[in-house]
């Protein structure tokens, strides 16, 4: 099984949380298309209340998959790419370790399949 650092366990299942919601995910991309928005702004480009725009930025902010920075009086929300980078680095080291295991089973399917008597 693939190892991860301490705590880098709860930083994965925060984002992999995160990213279970729809809206949330369509945030993540319109602020990486965008750059960086304010609340009002990803409101203007989603189907869902101010209010619920910056509850949804709360939580990807507490996953570390965006970041808030105050410019005058608005609070403009960028991506921030490390959480999701990690997450993603930790999920394809998982799919090499079951590409692993299959190859294992393939090869003594092969074999078992190779060494058995012709009927």
């Amino acid at each position: 099984m693939t190892e991860r650092p301490p705590g880098a366990a709860e930083a994965v299942d925060h984002v992999i949380g995160a990213l279970a919601d729809p809206t949330r995910r369509l945030l993540l991309e319109v602020l990486a298309a965008q750059g960086e928005a304010t609340a009002t702004t990803l409101a203007e480009r989603l189907p869902v209340s101010r209010q619920a725009v910056v509850k949804h930025l709360a939580v990807l902010d507490a996953a570390g998959l965006v970041s808030g920075a105050r410019v005058g009086r608005e609070v403009r929300y960028a991506v921030r790419p490390a959480a999701l980078d990690a997450t993603a680095r930790w999920m394809a080291s998982l799919a090499a370790d079951w590409d692993r295991r299959l190859a294992t089973i393939k090869r003594v399917a092969e074999a078992a399949e190779r060494d058995a008597p012709s009927a």
